[in-house]
């Protein structure tokens, strides 16, 4: 358990002294620098504290007011025992939370959409051209001192390409940007008619999308109609050549079937951030595949593991918000 209430040393952004002392229960599995880097953030006034899922975390979230959700199911049973929670505030992603029983117990909840769109979006070019340009494979062979004419690769330039982005979203057009300035054609399907594009992508049905561009990349949110969206049956429409993306949610894919598309040569490769189980068990057959880029949900977090400092900007403004009698930005429902 880590926690820190005063004697902080510097100032955070939009620290008040003098305000009133809030418990913040952030749930989750972070580092020791990790840890620090998150509460040395906070106004130096409120009650941080950082604590794994179990039963220190059942004690602490008795009295706390707002409960920052990693890696936990936020759900009555839970919400049940936190009685003066006023705000759950996750990332993102929100497929963790009951928010209909935040509702009834007159719990706000708020995501921190669109804040780490930037980096997901670069994170996404960074695995493309890594990809590509083969600089995972590349750093390893020269640093394992192998002789150079012995060196065989095959890569390709963007340009020309064709990316298909499902969700055009804050991360989506982001991501559809930064392919357009590589020259790239660029493809998107979303399910709401309001996501358009404007005039530079290429609205498409799904099944276009995945049978004919050269990567996909995914950028929905994870919910029952987006659980293994991606299957067995929508990797066998695609390319061999096809490089598949998530950096999303792992519950959007169906891991086996993206296994066994990898190995049968159905799909050309994978970049993935998310994983069904995370931890990414350390026997995933994932961890095997030379075709496979792999990096731990580290896309939105740019400062630092876990950290990110746009993130934790949102979530004081937020609460500051609830604790003032407003409604937090981004929410996700409404009380009366």
């Amino acid at each position: 358990m880590f926690k820190i209430i005063i004697n902080i040393n510097a100032d955070p952004p939009g620290a008040k002294k003098g305000g009133l002392v809030m418990k913040i229960l952030i749930v989750g599995y972070f580092s020791e620098t990790s840890k620090s880097n998150i509460v040395r953030y906070f106004p130096q006034d409120w009650n941080v504290v950082i604590v794994p899922p179990g039963k220190e975390m059942l004690h602490h979230i008795e009295d706390c007011q707002v409960l920052i959700p990693e890696h936990i199911k936020v759900d009555h049973s839970l919400l049940s025992i936190a009685k003066k929670l006023k705000l759950v505030q996750t990332g993102a992603g929100f497929d963790n939370v009951d928010v209909p029983a935040c509702t009834q117990l007159g719990i706000w909840v708020a995501n921190a959409a669109g804040v780490n769109a930037q980096a997901v979006a670069e994170h996404v070019m960074a695995l493309i051209l890594s990809y590509y340009k083969n600089i995972p494979f590349l750093d390893t062979f020269m640093k394992n001192k192998r002789d150079e004419n012995q060196l065989d690769y095959t890569g390709s330039e963007l340009k020309g390409k064709t990316i298909g982005i499902i969700g055009l979203g804050a991360i989506g057009k982001k991501v559809a940007a930064f392919c357009r300035v590589f020259d790239m054609n660029v493809l998107a399907y979303a399910r709401n008619a309001a996501l358009q594009s404007d005039g530079l992508v290429k609205m498409t049905d799904f099944d276009t999308l995945v049978s004919t561009s050269d990567i996909v990349s995914v950028h929905v949110p994870l919910n029952q109609q987006t659980k293994q969206l991606i299957n067995k049956a929508v990797f066998k429409k695609m390319k061999n050549t096809t490089l598949f993306i998530n950096t999303a949610r792992g519950g959007i894919v169906n891991e086996r079937d993206l296994i066994d598309a990898l190995k049968n040569g159905d799909i050309s490769g994978a970049c993935l951030d998310v994983f069904e189980s995370e931890p990414l068990p350390m026997d995933s057959e994932l961890r095997n595949l030379g075709n496979v880029i792999l990096t731990p949900h580290t896309a939105g977090m740019p400062d630092g593991r876990k950290f990110h400092k746009k993130r934790y900007d949102f979530f004081i403004n937020n609460i500051k918000r609830v604790e003032n009698g407003e409604e937090p930005e981004s929410k996700l429902n409404q009380l009366v």
